[in-house]
């Protein structure tokens, strides 16, 4: 394995080399973030489809992106792959000591709870607020769900399911308000509660909100590929469908597609 990463550095280094790849060398850190972002979800959508050779493929394309970052950051002397291992292999025995080390951690939760007093003592307590410090171009879920979980660790937040699904309908009525009076910036303000608070709700019930809604995405284009198959095999167009006649086939689907 280790003669395989050491190949494929030296391959993505020939590729940045002056007589290597156009595209390769004109890039900078910032003009292949998107690839970075691209390769991420392309290995979630392998994940979720349970398919081992493009779970390998992605992650190498994965790979890719992070040793293409350290060559730059190489060539400018600041740092290289090697420093990039090192960092992250000195930082996980540091933050497992019950493993690399004679601290006792009997469950997940004292081992994440370890994992953060580590943390704060590496990097020092620089916060101004609590809620610094979180990535503000995360997924707006996933922001809402970290965000939520950085204040209840001082104890803002609800005991139990119940006021928390009470916020949810509050909100909700407060968008409804909104929408009745025709106020746009107040109803787009209100959206964004409902969906705060719903976070809330799958946060406090161990689901992860960005990957319900996700998931129901992905359920919502696979009844809908299945509406378009049906009218594909009719020779009926897809424009001139009734919503009756889209609906019934949206139920059909379901026994169908899932």
């Amino acid at each position: 394995m280790g003669k395989q990463v050491e190949r494929f550095v030296d391959i993505v280094r020939r590729l940045r080399a002056p007589d290597g790849c156009p595209w390769d060398r004109e890039q900078t850190h910032a003009s292949i973030l998107s690839c970075l972002l691209d390769e991420t979800y392309e290995f979630f959508e392998a994940v979720d489809e349970d398919d081992s050779d493009k779970m390998r493929e992605e992650l190498g394309d994965l790979l890719l992106q992070v040793v293409l970052q350290a060559q730059m950051a190489d060539e400018a002397g600041r740092f290289d792959i090697e420093d990039v291992a090192r960092g992250i292999s000195e930082k996980i025995i540091r933050r497992h000591p019950h493993v690399f080390g004679d601290t006792e951690a009997r469950s997940s939760k004292e081992v994440l709870a370890n994992w953060e007093l580590i943390k704060k003592q590496e990097k020092g307590d620089t916060r101004k607020y609590l809620v610094d410090g979180i990535p503000v171009n995360l997924p707006a879920l996933f922001r809402a769900e970290k965000m939520q979980r950085r204040v209840a660790r001082v104890g803002f937040d609800w005991k139990d399911i119940t006021p928390v699904l009470d916020k949810v309908e509050e909100e909700f009525g407060e968008f409804r308000a909104a929408l009745a009076h025709n106020n746009q910036a107040h109803a787009e303000e209100e959206l964004g509660d409902i969906l705060f608070a719903l976070v809330n709700v799958a946060r406090h019930k161990g689901i992860c909100a960005e990957e319900a809604l996700r998931h129901t995405v992905n359920k919502f284009a696979r009844r809908f590929r299945y509406i378009e198959e049906q009218y594909q095999r009719s020779g009926k167009k897809l424009e001139d469908a009734s919503l009756e006649d889209m609906d019934a086939l949206w139920e059909e689907s379901k026994g169908s597609v899932g």
